[in-house]
């Protein structure tokens, strides 16, 4: 964990408040397993610590040590993992400080571009990074069941989906199969700056991570108690295929 972490006595009381709660969810997953009652207690005990302690941090510090992540992927200094070691501390289980919705273009791959290890991302991949049911329920089982303090909408530049969308409301153009789906999804995003000064494609891209931070913020009543707690940070972000480099827009 970072130095500023230690010093921030805000972060070490949620810290051990998610530490807490880390430990009840444990306790509480080998119960509806059936644990045998003899053998509880040692399980118990054994859950409670999280596999990646570093990762039990507050939303602010979730956020400063992605970007820092980031900057590192950036700059050519990304860190040499120890994939071995991560692999056998996380067999029983993960606590990951960060969950990410992000576009499934093969070019965007968040887990390089934060320069997070193993079981530090948790993530949600669409065409368009837009909010699925399947994505929110995603979302709420990272933030609730696995303790994640932030949410990143992660858009980019040149995105496919917002290129489609963009010809589907301006052009009228069908997409064949079920592309139409990505399309409608979208299809607010692009409306809403359709008569905007400047690139209609980048306008497109900043207001639809925009709609999915704002849509996220009061899908669920797990995610509104957790920010509402000061558990849960739910932020947007645009990332540049040429730099590497991820700008928070939201």
């Amino acid at each position: 964990m970072c130095k500023s972490c230690d010093s921030s006595s805000a972060s070490n009381t949620t810290g051990r408040r998610r530490f807490l709660q880390f430990a009840g969810l444990s306790a509480g997953a080998l119960l509806l397993t059936g644990t045998l009652p003899g053998k509880i207690i040692q399980a118990a005990e054994k859950a409670t610590a999280p596999p990646k302690p570093q990762n039990v941090i507050s939303p602010d510090m979730a956020l400063k040590r992605l970007m820092e992540g980031n900057e590192r992927y950036v700059s050519g200094t990304s860190t040499t993992h120890d994939f071995k070691a991560e692999r056998e501390a996380l067999v029983s289980g993960q606590n990951p400080f960060v969950a990410v919705l992000s576009c499934s273009d093969s070019r965007i791959a968040p887990e390089y571009a934060f320069d997070t290890a193993r079981g530090d991302l948790f993530s949600i991949r669409v065409a368009g990074n837009f909010v699925t049911p399947e994505g929110l329920a995603s979302l709420e089982y990272g933030v609730a069941v696995l303790g994640a303090p932030l949410i990143l909408v992660l858009g980019h530049e040149s995105c496919g989906a917002i290129e489609a969308g963009i010809k589907a409301v301006k052009d009228q153009t069908i997409f064949p199969g079920h592309i139409p789906k990505l399309t409608d999804a979208l299809k607010s995003a692009i409306e809403t700056v359709l008569k905007q000064p400047g690139s209609l494609m980048e306008n497109a891209t900043a207001q639809n991570v925009k709609n999915s931070v704002n849509s996220l913020k009061q899908a669920s009543p797990l995610l509104t108690d957790a920010q509402s707690k000061g558990m849960l940070k739910i932020v947007g972000g645009i990332y540049r295929l040429a730099s590497g480099k991820v700008e928070l827009i939201a």
